[in-house]
């Protein structure tokens, strides 16, 4: 399982990558692992500001839907539209090309509460 140190996590098991005040966020490998083959990634939320543990959108897998929650406050500015066509992409390439949406922190504090990879490894383990 992959678990890069370069990243924040949350309990929900998404990812966080934080550039300035825009936050990367998918699902870890932990995630994709779990609900097994992803075939589709529902994102109606962008231009929306929602709070953390708000719902953003979901991902539905050969067995499941899941909810995909905000880690951080703030407004959804862009959604990795290339998983409409390849959601096959947060399978093979969780941490890469299978990245959901890109949000402009309201908080850049709340950047403090999520968990580093070895908290995160701790949880999954």
């Amino acid at each position: 399982m992959n678990i890069p140190t370069n990243l924040k996590y949350t309990k929900d098991h998404e990812w966080v990558s934080i550039d300035g005040d825009v936050a990367t966020i998918g699902i870890t490998d932990f995630a994709q692992g779990e609900l097994g083959d992803i075939v589709y990634v529902e994102i109606e939320t962008e231009g929306e500001s929602l709070d953390g543990e708000e719902v953003f959108g979901s991902v539905e897998a050969v067995k499941t839907v899941s909810d995909l929650f905000m880690p951080l406050s703030g407004e959804i500015i862009e959604f990795n539209s290339e998983l409409e066509a390849n959601p096959e992409f947060v399978n093979n390439d969780p941490f890469g090309k299978g990245w959901m949406i890109k949000v402009k922190m309201s908080d850049v504090s709340e950047v403090a509460n999520l968990l580093d990879a070895a908290g995160y490894e701790a949880l999954v383990h």
